[in-house]
């Protein structure tokens, strides 16, 4: 299977049927960060008997100490494989080092900054060229923080996202103590020790996080710390997003609680947007979870069904090729042909 792109270069590793999904993994690398040496792995989920027909594109990003499998489980279940089903063209990439995508030479040091102004752009472009329409954006814990700071870093925009969910997604829970200055140097010192945080040694999930996303967390939480990096405010460019956004928080999760994803909600400029809590208070059957609010089988029949009503109330179908424009110079890719592989 042969396929080109004018971005850079792209490998297409696998392509498979499972049941009634077509499954394809594409490695990416975009060269457009200091280290070179990135390369991302997104997969492409779509009806395996539709042909050459696709839906609207649909990206969803995994959290922290996660990959792929949080959308898409190897028997085929997940929010994914759900939307593909609904006929929508779905993508999930696989951040720096975690699922499919490898480490690269730099990755202790990766940081949400990287992806947001790096990586992001570079899947969105690719997408795009892929699709001929502009995505749909869902994001989980980290991967929803990563999509907010491209928002407000000014790196993604209308351009290349049509609109945006953020799931148990919050920049400003207060950690009181590392508003303490010796507490935060403390903090510091002691993680620069490490080079990484165990996935499983914590509990937390399959992946292994960079101590680079601890150390910015860090900088966001302590003294005088903001949502920020060392050249954009993100917290105050999100008050220019203007796009439909949608915010879910769940009665139950204690690391991102309702107020805080609220905080973040209601920093976003946009008209159209839509808040909700999955808790019992609210009609549903309980108390979500941070990760039960999409993956149990209380989310599969209450959660998943909001997403797509989400989702079709805010597609506008475009016409194939409508939105092939490259943005090449403005993202620093370089032009390349894409090497096929089986």
């Amino acid at each position: 299977m042969q396929s080109s792109s004018h971005l850079f270069p792209v490998a297409l590793i696998s392509a498979e049927r499972r049941g009634d999904l077509s499954e394809d993994v594409y490695r990416l690398k975009p060269a457009n960060s200091p280290d070179v040496s990135v390369e991302l792995a997104v997969t492409r989920l779509g009806l395996a008997d539709a042909g050459l027909a696709r839906g609207v594109p649909v990206i969803l990003l995994h959290g922290s100490f996660s990959n792929r499998r949080f959308w898409y489980s190897p028997k085929g279940v997940g929010l994914g494989a759900f939307l593909a089903r609904a006929g929508f063209d779905v993508w999930l990439p696989e951040m720096r080092g975690h699922g499919l995508s490898v480490r690269n030479q730099q990755w202790r040091n990766n940081r949400v900054a990287d992806y947001a102004r790096y990586d992001l752009p570079a899947i969105a472009a690719f997408v795009r060229e892929q699709s001929g329409q502009v995505p749909h954006w869902i994001g989980h814990s980290q991967g929803g923080i990563t999509l907010a700071a491209a928002l407000g870093g000014q790196y993604l925009g209308e351009p290349a996202v049509a609109s945006a969910a953020f799931f148990g997604t919050q920049v400003n829970r207060r950690y009181w103590p590392l508003k303490i200055p010796p507490v935060e140097w403390g903090a510091h010192l002691l993680l620069k020790r490490c080079a990484q945080l165990s996935g499983t040694r914590l509990k937390r999930g399959p992946e292994d996080e960079p101590i680079g996303i601890a150390l910015e967390s860090l900088r966001w939480n302590g003294f005088l710390g903001r949502f920020k990096d060392a050249e954009r405010d993100w917290w105050a460019g999100l008050a220019e997003v203007r796009l439909p956004i949608m915010a879910v928080a769940a009665a139950g999760d204690l690391k991102t609680p309702e107020r805080a994803c609220r905080t973040l909600y209601d920093q976003m400029g946009s008209e159209a947007r839509k808040f909700i809590t999955l808790g019992h208070a609210h009609g549903f059957s309980s108390d979500f979870g941070h990760a039960e609010m999409l993956v149990s089988d209380a989310a599969q029949a209450e959660v998943w069904p909001l997403v797509l009503e989400w989702l079709h109330g805010h597609t506008a179908l475009q016409p194939p090729g409508t939105d092939k424009q490259s943005d090449d110079t403005q993202l620093g890719f370089r032009p390349a042909e894409v090497e096929a592989t089986m």
